[in-house]
């Protein structure tokens, strides 16, 4: 069965509000993954500057955190979050299949973050090498967007390997047991495989931004703007902490990003927490929405001009 089709199953068609008056919504329910991408809104969440902020305004506050992007999707799709973070390939995905949803920022560029690794000892030295090989990735992530930009600069396609669809805890897994030959992946999972003796192929340096997204259900930012512009806010003012204490961010958010301190400090370099929409990155977006629709991973096409909606970022000081 197609992706495309899961996600139909899985509600993605139908109507995902559950605001039927222009009333203030009392909370704000957001979805995370546990992963560095996301480290800023970890920092506002450790330092409950969202909960004191939005109290002001009866807003109460639920975190919720998801594996990946897809089973995220599932979630929003059953009206039960109001905005979230993902990368750009399920939030597309989810677009295309009717999903109200709309991109509000970008959360972070990670080219680094993002990489084709091999296990210790592995005879593979090259793209080249995965001709006929095992190689594992989580359908539909961005990670999935990679590993054909991999192949195909390579002068491969994902017909010649034994592409094996997991989810990121089992990739992992499998590859160190040698289940597989190589995967797909992104952090924290590839400082867990290095750590383990595996190194990376190759990045995402060059060839993909690594870029995750902030998403909002359009129906609940246009009712309460001022609820998503906080939640920007409290975004870039994490990223401001970061900068400021590297050091005590890690120890503040381990829990959170799957990371020791140490870990964290090593991997922040691979981030840039933008939040900005650039041109740039808009191009990435179309970029990623043009591989998904042509491998039949979506039913129909994306306007990722109109998905891109920057007016609560610009409300909240952004850009």
């Amino acid at each position: 069965m197609k992706l495309a089709a899961i996600l139909a199953a899985t509600t993605l068609l139908t109507t995902v509000s559950t605001y039927g008056s222009p009333a203030q919504a009392t909370e704000l329910r957001i979805a995370t993954q546990p992963a560095p991408h996301y480290a800023p809104i970890f920092v506002a969440k450790q330092k409950h500057w969202l909960e004191d902020d939005l109290a002001k305004d009866g807003v109460t506050v639920k975190w919720s955190s998801f594996v990946a992007g897809p089973p995220e999707n599932e979630s929003f799709a059953a009206g039960q979050q109001d905005v979230g973070f993902m990368g750009d390939t399920p939030a597309i995905i989810a677009r295309s299949a009717g999903q109200n949803t709309r991109i509000i920022g970008i959360a972070a560029i990670g080219p680094k973050a993002l990489a084709v690794v091999v296990p210790k000892g592995s005879p593979i030295k090259s793209p080249a090498d995965l001709r006929g090989k095992r190689v594992a990735v989580t359908k539909g992530s961005y990670a999935h967007h990679l590993l054909y930009i991999v192949l195909k600069n390579a002068g491969l396609q994902l017909s010649d390997i034994k592409l094996i669809h997991l989810p990121p805890a089992d990739l992992v897994t499998a590859l160190l047991h040698g289940d597989v030959d190589a995967a797909s992946t992104w952090e924290p999972y590839l400082s867990r495989i290095e750590e383990a003796g595996g190194h990376v192929l190759v990045d995402g340096t060059g060839i993909k931004k690594g870029e995750l997204v902030i998403i909002a259900i359009d129906e609940y930012a246009k009712k309460n703007p001022h609820v998503v512009e906080k939640f920007l806010r409290a975004y870039q003012r994490g990223y401001d902490f970061i900068k400021a204490n590297p050091k005590q961010a890690g120890e503040l958010i381990a829990s959170d990003v799957k990371l020791t301190p140490e870990q964290f400090s090593k991997v922040l370099p691979k981030f840039d927490y933008v939040i900005g929409v650039r041109p740039e990155y808009v191009e990435e977006l179309k970029k990623t929405e043009e591989f998904l629709r042509s491998h039949e991973l979506t039913p129909k096409p994306v306007d990722v001009d109109a998905f891109v909606d920057t007016r609560y970022l610009k409300a909240a000081g952004g850009k």
